[in-house]
């Protein structure tokens, strides 16, 4: 007699915010499946629909809120986790029917709440999972995330009230998880934390035995075990501290790609004593050309805020005078915006939004500009590539170099590569660019 498998609750899921809510959003799915369930696409098949909220601005709760909404609405049966965990009263009060409202990484208690409101029954037959675990990324890169929380009392951040203080995971566990993905199929590992510099500072005296060797729980060490494990390792979200110069020999080395994702946030040095930042911008642009010395090729990529609380017309200018000199491969900013619970609230002196509006447009101008005549100077050259997506029908390709993280960089669009795969890592002629993006032709190695 035929063996009748039971039909497993279907899970659906919305993720919001940055990449290490994403890393949350796997993990909590891998669980999820090895527990029985499978993945919705839609609202209409779903048992249940889970909402990764982001709190870290007001505009960000609101766009949580709303997608809660959303699914409420084309579902009914819903939980939410993830940084407005913490303010459970007010999804509630907006939200009555919320099944179950959980904080940011919280893993147990979603997983327990999703048991709760769709019971599962675990079959030998179908509930197999991959050994790496399930991902929200396409098959060829991986985030990566090697602590939680925060030690930055940022004025303007709300980080550390959400996920607490910096907690490292030992080194051994995220070589075996970055071994697990590539074996899975991983070519960049993306690797991600709050505070990526800080790594390891709450457990440096607890090395970990890895392979035939001890491994400290230090940026650095770690970085080097990394670049022997997946061919492309990029390093996001660090500060610039003088530790920070012993990474870069491992970037000229080609062990870690040569990028860097610094948050500098500001460069005038009274706006960054009331930002709560590290405020000396001249020894920052001497360790910027010290990194350019060493390893010429490095990426740097950033964010600012503009309209900070005081921040004066003097202030903002100084910001592009540093941006002249600094010259940052890529640049993001963003309109300084209150968020419930940070200390920038109470600062005197907000800055009109007509002004944050008009300093917004000039310093996207500028950086524009910088990243113009940097990407010019690469037409002629020819450099190494990762396939993301190929037009089967066009035979194009999108592609990124060693210079553009996906989703928040530039790309590479090539010509005549119908016959690559998403995941290769090619070598590329550049023929031309613009303000973002480069365009060239694969060629043979």
């Amino acid at each position: 007699m035929a063996t009748l498998l039971p039909s497993p609750p279907r899970v659906g899921m919305v993720s919001l915010g940055c990449p290490k809510n994403l890393v949350d959003s796997e993990r909590i799915l891998t669980q999820l499946r090895a527990d029985g369930y499978q993945m919705s696409p839609d609202y209409a098949g779903a048992d249940v629909v889970l909402v990764n909220t982001c709190g870290f601005l007001d505009s960000a709760k609101e766009e949580s809120l709303e997608a809660i909404g959303e699914a409420i609405a084309e579902n009914g049966r819903v939980i939410v986790t993830g940084c407005m965990g913490k303010e459970a009263e007010a999804i509630r009060r907006r939200f009555p029917d919320v099944l179950a409202i959980t904080g940011a990484h919280e893993y147990e208690q979603v997983v327990e709440a999703v048991h709760a409101a769709a019971p599962a029954a675990i079959s030998p037959y179908v509930d197999l999972i991959p050994d790496a675990g399930l991902k929200l990324t396409p098959r060829h890169y991986s985030y990566l995330k090697i602590s939680e929380g925060c030690n930055h009392r940022c004025s303007f951040c709300i980080i550390p009230s959400l996920r607490g203080d910096l907690v490292s995971r030992r080194p051994d566990a995220i070589l075996r998880e970055a071994e697990k993905l590539v074996a899975a199929g991983t070519r960049e590992l993306l690797v991600i934390s709050q505070d990526t510099s800080a790594y390891g500072i709450d457990i440096r005296n607890q090395p970990r035995r890895w392979k035939d060797r001890e491994v400290r729980p230090h940026m650095t060490d770690l970085a080097r075990e990394l670049g022997q494990i997946a061919p492309w390792v990029r390093l996001h979200y660090v500060y610039p501290y003088p530790h920070v110069d012993q990474v870069i020999p491992l970037m000229a080395e080609g062990l870690v790609l040569p990028y860097l994702d610094i948050p500098f946030q500001h460069a005038a040095p009274a706006v960054l004593r009331r930002m709560k930042r590290p405020a000396n911008d001249a020894k920052v642009l001497g360790r910027i050309r010290g990194w350019r010395e060493v390893c010429p090729d490095i990426a740097i990529r950033s964010t600012f805020v503009v309209g900070f609380p005081g921040e004066t017309e003097a202030d903002f200018q100084y910001l592009l005078d540093w941006l002249d000199e600094a010259q940052l491969d890529r640049v993001g900013a963003f309109r300084f915006e209150p968020v419930a619970g940070a200390s920038a609230n109470d600062l005197p002196d907000p800055v009109p939004e007509e002004v944050k509006e008009e300093r917004y447009a000039r310093i996207m101008a500028k950086t524009a500009a910088i990243s113009a005549a940097k990407l010019g100077a690469k037409v002629g050259r020819t450099l190494e590539v990762i396939v993301d997506a190929v037009d089967a029908a066009s035979g194009g390709a999108t592609a990124r170099s060693q210079a553009d993280a996906p989703e928040i960089d530039g790309e590479v669009q090539l010509r005549d590569a119908g016959h690559l795969a998403p995941g290769d890592i090619v070598r590329a002629a550049i023929e031309d660019a613009d303000e973002h993006d480069l365009y060239g032709v694969p060629v043979a190695a």
